[in-house]
């Protein structure tokens, strides 16, 4: 990585992203930024095609979190090295300090991120260290999460002329189209305006997930899931005819399921 290098950078925070952005360009002059993204499936999906030497990955991102997608990067793009920025607590820090994997705390100070482009540089061409990754995952995966508040219950879509109160439950899958969600249930469709990314930050993540960037699905909707003739994976729903694509670098989370 002494020469030109590739990086993906996800941070859900417009300013915080637009700001380690600026610095990484400061830090690492030889570094191309190929992707900023604002959420876990955005960045998950951006590293699987432009395979980064690196991916700068805040922790805490609605749908997939950064431990997420650097879980499914030992099957996406394995020879991605990974740095957390992260604002948890000494617990976490504590695990960092032990763990091969870089990190940043936030606020990221410019002295603290070029000691990490430095390691990084010194690191280029041996192999990211995936068991001790696993390992670091797992320890952070058991602190205690910070209180949330509870998932969303219910919602009104429309569905033609109607406004329909739909509980969370009953829904199959949400699916963006253009700038409306479709709500998709066995009684039918309704149109949502609201975002998937703000959708991903209200649903139970234990039972709503990402098959896709466009697409969240309810698992006690899903029947079965094969993979066709190209190894994309699909899903069969219980209560609709339509099947549905996972997305390829989707895959690796299903497996760890």
């Amino acid at each position: 990585m002494m020469g030109r290098a590739t990086c993906v950078v996800a941070e859900d925070e417009a300013l915080l992203r637009d700001e380690l952005v600026q610095q990484l360009m400061r830090a690492w002059p030889g570094l191309d930024i190929v992707a900023a993204c604002e959420d876990g499936g955005a960045a998950l999906e951006a590293i699987a095609a432009h395979q980064p030497d690196v991916a700068f990955l805040d922790i805490r991102m609605p749908g997939l979190t950064g431990l997420e997608v650097a879980a499914a990067l030992a099957s996406c793009s394995p020879r991605t090295e990974v740095v957390f920025v992260t604002a948890y607590d000494q617990y976490a820090i504590d695990a960092f300090e032990r763990g091969a994997v870089d990190y940043l705390q936030k606020p990221v100070s410019a002295e603290r991120l070029a000691a990490t482009v430095q390691r990084l540089q010194r690191r280029a061409g041996a192999a990211p260290d995936a068991a001790r990754l696993a390992a670091l995952l797992r320890q952070l995966g058991a602190a205690p999460a910070a209180p949330k508040p509870p998932p969303l219950v219910w919602l009104t879509a429309s569905a033609g002329s109607e406004t329909r109160l739909i509980m969370v439950d009953d829904i199959a899958y949400f699916q963006s189209d253009s700038k409306y969600t479709v709500v998709m249930t066995a009684a039918g469709e309704a149109l949502l305006r609201k975002p998937i990314r703000e959708l991903l930050e209200v649903l139970d993540p234990d039972i709503f997930k990402q098959i896709h960037r466009s697409t969240i699905v309810n698992l006690k909707a899903i029947a079965a899931i094969s993979r066709d003739e190209t190894g994309r994976g699909v899903l069969k729903l219980k209560t609709r005819p339509e099947t549905l694509a996972v997305s390829q670098p989707f895959m690796a989370l299903f497996r760890s399921m």
